[in-house]
């Protein structure tokens, strides 16, 4: 097992276990395929190509995952220069993680019709992207180039610094969401036959955004036990699943919208949807 660890953190993956390196090829294919369906629904879900939501969500797949995942089959596969690898991973990373929480922000603005709430969770994001992107990229490319112990040290420690920052700040938008849907769908819905179709779609937004967290508690599993090649590639198709999740809730944001024309103009983006 150790094989999962440090290897990795600097330049290609150098381990012989076979099975560590088709895990990991497994998981980046899987991201790559994942994506590519992913523009296709895109492209085909949205009437009109504008608002948050539609950017947020092109901006993951296209400029996030596909990088991310390409970069990290040529890092750990040392094709090419490293820089181009590292450079081409960094600006996915940014793309992937940072667009995921807006796009989890965009559909929070549905439900949230306080404005100081949105504002805040705004203001979070993007404190969070400046904070922990940052020193994570440096650390990076110095813990790759500078190879010190000290570099590659602090890189493992901000790692696990940025991951835990990012997952929290997802826990909290997915709290918030879950809790004012709820609220929301308490709400009095036209009945269909005396069904409310109101709870069954309660406990689908809800377990979607379980399965969300769930998945990032995943990620932080494997980042504390050091298996760094499995989470970092592990990761890619994490994002890449929770995007694809996004179309489980699409249908759902429509019904909704539909259902209360009275919600806020920021849910009109979603009449976009076909």
């Amino acid at each position: 097992m150790s094989d999962f660890s440090v290897d990795g953190v600097i330049g290609e993956y150098s381990g012989q276990d076979f099975s560590v390196k088709a895990t990991f090829t497994v998981f980046l294919c899987i991201a790559l395929y994942n994506s590519l369906e992913l523009l296709v629904l895109i492209f085909a879900s949205f009437r009109r190509y504008r608002g948050l939501y539609f950017w947020s969500l092109l901006c993951s797949t296209l400029l996030g995952v596909i990088p991310q995942s390409l970069s990290f089959l040529l890092k750990y596969y040392n094709i090419g220069p490293l820089w181009f690898s590292l450079t081409l991973s960094t600006i996915g990373w940014y793309f992937m993680v940072t667009g995921q929480a807006l796009v989890l922000f965009s559909r929070l603005n549905i439900v949230v019709q306080d404005l100081t709430v949105s504002r805040l969770v705004l203001a979070m994001i993007v404190i969070d992207a400046i904070v922990l992107h940052v020193p994570t990229t440096v650390l990076t490319y110095g813990s790759n180039f500078i190879s010190t112990p000290v570099w590659t040290h602090g890189y493992t420690i901000m790692e696990r610094i940025e991951l835990t920052g990012f997952c929290l700040q997802e826990f909290i938008i997915s709290g918030i969401y879950i809790s004012k849907t709820i609220e929301i769908l308490r709400m009095p819905f036209p009945s269909t036959h005396g069904h409310n179709p109101n709870r069954k779609i309660m406990y689908q937004l809800l377990v979607i955004n379980a399965l969300i967290i769930m998945m990032d508690v995943v990620l932080l599993v494997f980042e504390y036990m050091n298996y760094f090649v499995i989470q970092t590639t592990l990761k890619s198709m994490v994002y890449s699943i929770k995007l694809k999740l996004e179309f489980g809730v699409l249908s759902r944001l429509v019904f909704l919208v539909q259902s209360h024309r009275d919600w806020p103009q920021e849910s009109r983006e979603f009449d976009d949807l076909l």
